[in-house]
């Protein structure tokens, strides 16, 4: 009794009210009765335009049920009630919030996003134990600077309002990890951010900010940084000295050089499409040891130096729509998983290859390196060997590239002889496409200890047979499919899935997340009519590309953020 004693002491009529029985028209009595027993309470959705007094007084009031039955089991003693910890009133009409939000001292998690607010109460000041507060999707045009009063906050979600500036103290929020302050009005960022000593992830995309404060540096355990959309001419030095950063965004602003990062060994993804940089020199790659993701598209890029080839864990390398005619040979020693060219005005590359994809264009390349040329001898014996079929194996291609290359002959099978070409030799690569083949062939099998990329695009595949689950080093599968096959769920080392321009209509979102070394997710061009939002647990992925589908939510701008933010976007609709 001790504990209701204590919030009747804020309401000293609280030991004689009970709820509101109006209240139950909004909030069921049932719903109030769990959230008692576990401190939890999803309102989400329910059209409300003001919050009950039930909900605020759940832990002040005698329950309308204490009133009608006395006898109380072991088990539903409402004086041993549970505070509320948690409260979801998200997808509201809300307008407003009142000050008696006090009444929930223990809130830990307070999640108001999609309401219609103008401002928060400053009596969010007493919520001290709270950790989570989403107050996205509003109209919030400033912050109390009570807010600066929640020093357990870990996560901030103050994305798509109209904030304008950030108030006085906000670093005195020293337990903040993560902090989304992306679709605002800000024109500038306080030097006093770097004072957050405990942020991880930062969002400040699709704001009007002209430049960062060089302090920002000293934010040392961040490792998410996003800055997409907004108007930076210039990235400060002291970015560079950033030891923990991992992702970096800087996409669609105006940036005239790629900025350089000696001391970022850890950055793995480095987005800066769709601004105005002009060369790509080696000072700009040497450092970037443990880059996994670089996007240059739409810039204005006229040659790849060959230090290229020092990112030697770079796995996809987005070059389009640059002005870029050649590229150096060196490329294709890259084990890059995918290649955009798309834009470029290449003359040293046929547009067929490029067409075939991203291990067509690099086979080609390393095809092209001097070193490796067979001499003209070789040539006349080992290129190609004729078959009964008059189909011709590249016999160099399996000796040196490792790769078993059948593709582009409108095949209905693969002959024996394609296989028995193998003998000893170690093959990694296997290409199949754009032949007429209904099935996977069963020889593939015979690789099952070796191959890690298989290309079966543009074939006539109705169905994926189980051969494709005894390859046990598979990491890389391009198909084209109407429907997504079961049997790919069943291949746990997949690390890439190419399926666009299909007329895939669904996936499984609990099996995919099965797939736990599943990185890169190509839907480009399906028939998806919707994204199931449980896809946003699968958290390994590092690439996940929707266009061209006919869903309408997640929105245009939430693609054009990135995977990170359409996976958090699909995360935060999971019902609960």
């Amino acid at each position: 009794m001790s504990r209701l004693k204590g919030a009747a002491g804020r309401d000293t009529r609280a030991g004689f009210r009970t709820e509101p029985r109006d209240c139950t028209t909004s909030v069921p009595q049932g719903l109030l009765k769990a959230a008692r027993k576990s401190g939890q309470l999803n309102l989400s959705g329910r059209n409300l335009s003001e919050v009950p007094q039930c909900v605020w007084r759940i832990n002040v009031d005698i329950p309308e049920e204490a009133n009608q039955n006395l006898s109380f089991g072991a088990t539903e003693r409402w004086w041993e009630q549970t505070d509320l910890t948690k409260l979801i009133i998200s997808n509201n009409k809300l307008q407003s919030i009142t000050d008696d939000l006090r009444l929930l001292p223990a809130l830990t998690v307070l999640d108001i996003h999609d309401n219609q607010l103008t401002s928060l109460p400053s009596a969010i000041r007493e919520l001290e134990n709270l950790q989570k507060l989403n107050v996205s999707h509003n109209k919030l045009k400033i912050l109390p600077e009570e807010i600066t009063n929640l020093r357990n906050l870990k996560g901030l979600y103050l994305q798509h309002n109209e904030l304008t500036c950030i108030p006085e103290g906000f670093e005195q929020l020293s337990s903040l990890e993560d902090l989304d302050l992306s679709s605002n009005h800000l024109t500038t960022v306080p030097v006093s951010f770097s004072a957050l000593s405990s942020l991880v992830r930062l969002n400040l995309s699709s704001n009007q900010l002209k430049s960062l404060p060089a302090e920002i540096s000293r934010m040392k355990k961040l490792k998410h940084l996003d800055c997409n959309s907004n108007l930076l001419e210039t990235i400060p030095s002291e970015l560079a000295g950033m030891e923990s950063l991992e992702l970096l965004y800087l996409r669609r602003n105006k940036l005239h050089s790629l900025p350089q990062f000696p001391s970022c060994r850890l950055l793995k993804e480095l987005h800066v499409g769709e601004n105005q940089i002009e060369m790509l020199g080696a000072e700009h790659l040497k450092h970037l040891n443990s880059i996994l993701v670089l996007e240059l598209r739409d810039n204005k890029l006229k040659s790849v130096p060959d230090e290229i080839t020092l990112l030697q864990s770079l796995e996809r390398l987005d070059l389009s729509n640059n002005d870029i005619s050649s590229l150096p040979y060196s490329l294709g020693n890259l084990h890059l998983k995918f290649l955009a060219l798309e834009g470029n005005p290449l003359r040293t590359i046929r547009r067929e290859i490029i067409n075939k994809g991203t291990q067509e264009v690099l086979k080609y390349l390393r095809s092209k390196i001097r070193d490796d040329r067979p001499t003209q001898s070789d040539s006349v014996t080992e290129t190609a060997m004729t078959l009964p079929s008059e189909s011709r194996v590249n016999v160099h291609a399996i000796t040196t590239l490792k790769t078993l290359d059948y593709s582009d002959k409108q095949k209905t099978s693969i002959p024996d002889e394609v296989f028995d070409a193998v003998k000893s030799h170690i093959v990694t690569s296997v290409n199949f496409s754009k032949n007429e083949l209904c099935e996977i062939p069963k020889r593939i099998v015979e690789l099952k200890e070796m191959v890690s990329d298989v290309n079966l695009s543009f074939n006539k595949l109705s169905f994926v047979s189980l051969e494709l689950c005894m390859l046990q080093k598979l990491t890389f599968l391009d198909l084209r499919f109407k429907i997504l096959p079961e049997v790919l769920y069943r291949i746990p080392t997949l690390e890439t899935v190419l399926i666009s321009n299909n007329q895939v209509g669904s996936v499984d979102p609990q099996k995919m997340k099965m797939m736990e070394n599943l990185t890169t997710l190509d839907l480009q061009n399906n028939d998806l009519l919707q994204i199931p939002p449980e896809l946003g647990n699968c958290v390994n992925l590092r690439t996940l590309l929707l266009d061209g589908n006919p869903f309408r939510v997640p929105r245009a701008a939430i693609l054009m953020k990135g995977t990170a933010a359409i996976l958090e976007y699909l995360r935060d609709r999971i019902p609960t």
